[in-house]
């Protein structure tokens, strides 16, 4: 166990992958595939992997190969990532919808797809207004067949569940959000190892709320839920890290016991993931009060001030959790 970088554990999942199943590939556009390890040395993919098995110091801006040629590299038994930025992710939408979340279905079981499509998301924060303030992509994956969808919120899940996908032979789309890479970090094992997808995990035990947020919204969800303890009020903190497939027990057992859920995400309101959330603990448990909180509908700005306006952060979550509890 070691105090790594989000960042690095990442990569360094990646490259223990790598090691193990010389056939697997990594693709991407413009990311660099390298950072500064705990003992203050360069971890370089490139120079370990070679161009092959990698994109080199970068491929040409263009989505739509990175994507398919990684898809197709699965689709012929290779492990692959195809790693694109939050903005052009909608390039592999139709490999993923068409070929890549159906395949096994296809075949009756008989092909894998092990893609993983690791779109470095946006963020709800002051950027270069809409196309690069995205945040919500959860609920369209999410809505396609056979594909999973993680989204991680520390860089001890950011390895755990990164292996878990590489190793899955279903595509699994991985959102890598980047409000959650600051700050305080757990440590991470030095070992490869695997968190299983569809495994919530509770961040703070309470009895008089149960709070669901994933990455992004979960920085903001942890400031809200101290500040509600001082107030009084019990949170019971959920993460779920795998939306897609969604640990539903854990999240109802925390309901039954409070009988009051708020969710929160960066998402857009419409449609958004959170709603999916309510609607199976509404199903399971007629009579719990819910609410959820989300972005409203419309593109990020690009002033500071209207994207925090819009933002669902710790001062909102905590009015509505207030008033949940009153109702």
């Amino acid at each position: 166990m070691a105090k790594k970088s989000y960042y690095y554990a990442q990569l360094e999942a990646v490259a223990q992958e790598m090691r193990a199943d010389p056939d697997m590939v990594y693709y991407y556009e413009y990311q660099k595939p390298t950072t500064i390890g705990p003992d203050g040395k360069v971890f370089d993919l490139v120079g370990e992997f070679g161009d092959l098995r990698t994109s080199g110091r970068g491929w040409p801006i263009d989505e739509s190969w990175i994507a398919g040629v990684a898809i197709g590299m699965a689709a012929a038994g290779s492990k692959a990532i195809a790693r694109l930025p939050s903005m052009a992710q909608i390039f592999a939408i139709e490999y993923v919808y068409n070929q890549a979340g159906k395949l096994r279905s296809m075949t009756g079981g008989q092909a894998s797809m092990p893609f993983v499509l690791w779109v470095d998301g946006a963020g709800r924060r002051r950027g270069s207004a809409g196309q690069h303030t995205d945040v919500g992509a959860e609920a369209m994956f999410a809505n396609l067949p056979g594909v999973k969808v993680v989204a991680p919120s520390n860089a001890y899940d950011a390895k755990g569940l990164l292996i878990s996908a590489i190793r899955d032979p279903d595509p699994v789309v991985y959102l890598d959000y980047p409000e959650v890479k600051s700050g305080s970090q757990p440590d991470v094992p030095d070992e490869a190892y695997e968190l299983p997808l569809g495994e919530a995990v509770v961040r703070n035990k309470g009895s008089h709320l149960t709070l669901v947020a994933w990455a992004p919204a979960t920085v903001d969800a942890g400031r809200a839920v101290a500040q509600l303890a001082k107030t009084g009020i019990s949170v019971e903190f959920i993460d779920p890290r795998s939306l897609k497939p969604l640990d539903v027990d854990t999240i109802v057992t925390s309901a039954r016991k409070t009988r009051r859920l708020l969710v929160v995400e960066h998402g857009h309101y419409t449609a958004g993931f959170g709603a999916h959330v309510v609607a199976e603990v509404a199903q399971a448990l007629p009579g719990v009060k819910t609410r959820r909180i989300a972005f409203p509908d419309v593109p990020g700005p690009g002033a500071a001030g209207m994207m925090s306006w819009l933002r669902p952060d710790a001062p909102k979550i905590v009015d509505a959790a207030k008033q949940l509890v009153r109702a």
